[in-house]
């Protein structure tokens, strides 16, 4: 598609408000969402690292749980 200026491509036969409106509307919705998105991550990371830091105060060496097995029997009837 060829348009003769630049403003002839801006306005594009009328249809340049509408069509600029919704590309704007678009990159700040998607702006938006990876800034929401990172803010997010960063709280989460902070959450956990209190509860990491309040079950293991410094000082202590965090134990290691001793892992457990259970047989489970099934049966085919």
């Amino acid at each position: 598609m060829a348009f003769e200026s630049f403003s002839a491509f801006l306005a594009m036969e009328g249809h340049g408000p509408y069509v600029w409106t919704c590309y704007a509307v678009f990159a700040i919705l998607v702006a938006g969402t990876g800034l929401w998105s990172a803010k997010r991550h960063q709280a989460t990371y902070h959450m956990c690292k209190r509860s990491y830091e309040q079950q293991n105060p410094k000082g202590q060496s965090a134990s290691k749980a001793a892992a457990t097995f259970t047989r489970v029997e099934i049966s085919q009837d």
